[in-house]
């Protein structure tokens, strides 16, 4: 089963991350999500496997320092994470139909294969 991380390599945790998936084997897939970043099909399929509303995927420091508007509806909290992916919380490990982000790093391992 293919694994998959979206990965910033500036980011602490989303390095640990990695580093904690290969310790264990797994050579993942790596989607450097800021240099392509994740359309607004791919982010609600992210979110439903997250389990999560879209504005709790946003970073919040990121999104004030940027001097974005608060967004009021999951569809403009999506827009804007299109349009600026460094507000998007990382990383994020994906494993079939289950995703989880690596904050911290070992609440990935409930999903691995």
């Amino acid at each position: 089963m293919t694994v998959t991380i979206y990965h910033n390599p500036r980011c602490t945790k989303s390095r640990e991350t990695l580093a904690r998936l290969k310790d264990q084997g797994i050579e993942p897939k790596v989607e450097l999500y800021l240099d392509n970043p994740p359309d607004e099909k791919i982010l609600k399929q992210l979110l439903k496997k997250l389990g999560l509303k879209p504005e709790q995927l946003v970073r919040k420091k990121d999104h004030k320092a940027l001097g974005l508007p608060v967004a009021t509806t999951d569809a403009e909290w999506i827009a804007q994470m299109v349009a600026n992916p460094k507000i998007i919380e990382r990383p994020i490990v994906v494993v079939g139909s289950q995703a989880r982000l690596g904050r911290p790093p070992e609440s990935v391992d409930e999903i691995l294969p």
